[in-house]
């Protein structure tokens, strides 16, 4: 105990502190949306990548495919969104339109969709049967939608604009809420071409005012700049995208991939990568999905740093996610679980070295006690504080698991952890960062302590965090 004391430097002050009305914090620059949160608490989805490459065995295709190229044998949706529920996966993103042009469901803007095809006879639509599937299993429905158009006649002109717009019109106006819009900003070399993104935009918010927007410069949320899966040791929601659009006119890849400390917009990051080599199916790579500690460093490289996962899993021939693909993801729901099963955080104890009052309203617990609304902080004044955990025991720790209550902003711009190493008696730094945001996982070397330490700055602002576990 006298360790414990003379570690914190805590004041008497603090426990004898007047519980009047304190207001809580003013909000620190952009904060998220409504949606923006709940699209953040969704953390990990899936990306499904299907069209006529699946079948020709191409990356990009040419637009000159032949519609019957497409033809699922066993199309079943269901068992998509049954894979993804079991995976622990929120949602399904499909590529309703890759750039090849071909659309996965019955376009009246296009002749090359899947009513040109003669799976189905011409009546099929993909679209469809993943919204009612996605209903059936508690899934969101997200869309991708690539203005690039390979094989569309007008593409180029002015008059394209209008016609991706009123295919935007179809989707968001058929097949029920859509979580998120799934912007692509490739528009190949062959032809320099100016989307008009306001327009695309003002369509589906027409439609769906509730969904994500994703692409380089969001508004809803940011690609992180690379296809690895991997967001930014530093990564901020924030980012100025005044002048920038899509595409070729984005803002450089390592700002897109850590954000920006004062940027003006709240525009979180989604990290996209492929379970296999390539992001439609194709048999010769059957037996090269990655490893489950692949993914498990993945989900720690972009849930852990602040940003949402995307996961692609691409269906195969049949229309039925591969089964060698489906394992591996129960694997990983199995890992991630096995590795978050016991929080030793829970019936600790918990202090800091400041708070703000009342105690009760604000009090260190709030961070303990699972609940996303709560919250401790400190004063306004106090922009640097030291939070300790004491467990009931010592215990073996490598992970620590932080939360900002984004609501208020991001703030954290510094994290030291420290554990007392029993062993030794003598505390030990184990960890350092730079921002929180929503979610930050910070693992090291396994130690085995009774106390950790983590020291918080938010310069110029308090600190505000909901959620501390340990693992």
């Amino acid at each position: 105990m006298i360790r414990i004391l003379s570690v914190l430097c805590f004041s008497v002050t603090l426990f004898c502190a007047a519980c009047g009305q304190v207001a809580i914090p003013e909000p620190y620059g952009p904060v998220p949306s409504r949606q923006q949160l709940e699209w953040q608490k969704m953390e990990y989805y899936m990306f499904v990548h299907f069209g006529p490459n699946t079948f020709t065995g191409v990356e990009w295709g040419d637009g000159s495919e032949n519609p019957d190229s497409f033809n699922p044998s066993s199309l079943d949706c269901r068992q998509w969104a049954s894979t993804a529920k079991a995976a622990g996966m929120k949602g399904i993103i499909i590529t309703a339109k890759h750039h090849d042009g071909f659309c996965l469901w019955p376009s009246l803007t296009s002749t090359h969709t899947v009513k040109e095809s003669s799976w189905r006879g011409g009546k099929g639509d993909v679209l469809k049967e993943l919204s009612q599937a996605c209903r059936e299993y508690g899934l969101k429905f997200g869309v991708y939608l690539s203005p690039w158009d390979r094989n569309h006649p007008a593409y180029g002109t002015p008059e394209y604009n209008k016609i991706f717009a009123q295919a935007l019109t179809e989707v968001h106006t058929a097949y029920g809420p859509v979580f998120e819009q799934w912007f692509d900003g490739a528009c190949g070399e062959e032809m320099e071409f100016a989307y008009d993104w306001e327009l695309f935009i003002r369509t589906v918010y027409s439609h769906q005012p509730n969904a994500i927007l994703f692409s380089d410069v969001g508004p809803g949320c940011r690609w992180i700049g690379n296809e690895q899966g991997v967001a930014g040791e530093t990564n901020w929601s924030r980012l100025t995208t005044d002048g920038f659009t899509p595409g070729k006119g984005a803002p450089a890849t390592e700002i897109l991939n850590t954000g920006q400390a004062g940027g003006k917009y709240w525009i979180p990051g989604e990290a996209d990568v492929s379970i296999r080599p390539g992001w439609f199916y194709s048999p010769d790579t059957d037996r090269e999905q990655k490893t489950v500690e692949s993914l498990m460093d993945i989900y720690y490289t972009s849930v852990g740093r602040n940003a949402s996962l995307l996961l692609n899993v691409p269906p195969d021939r049949q229309g039925r996610i591969h089964r060698p693909d489906s394992l591996r993801l129960m694997e990983f729901r199995h890992a991630r679980e096995k590795a978050f099963s016991r929080n030793l955080a829970r019936g600790a104890r918990i202090y800091a070295s400041a708070v703000r009052n009342p105690l009760r309203m604000f009090a260190p617990k709030q961070m303990l006690d699972g609940k996303y609304d709560t919250y401790w902080t400190t004063d306004d004044s106090v922009s640097s504080a030291c939070v300790i955990v004491i467990l009931k025991h010592p215990e073996q720790v490598e992970m620590l698991l932080i939360q900002e209550y984004i609501p208020l902003g991001q703030r954290i711009n510094g994290v030291t952890v420290e554990c007392y190493d029993t062993r030794v008696g003598a505390w030990v730094r184990t960890a350092e960062a730079t921002t929180v945001g929503y979610k930050r996982i910070l693992r090291f070397p396994a130690i085995l302590t009774d106390s950790i330490r983590i020291h918080l700055n938010a310069r110029p602002v308090c600190p505000v965090i909901n959620t501390i576990e340990i693992y």
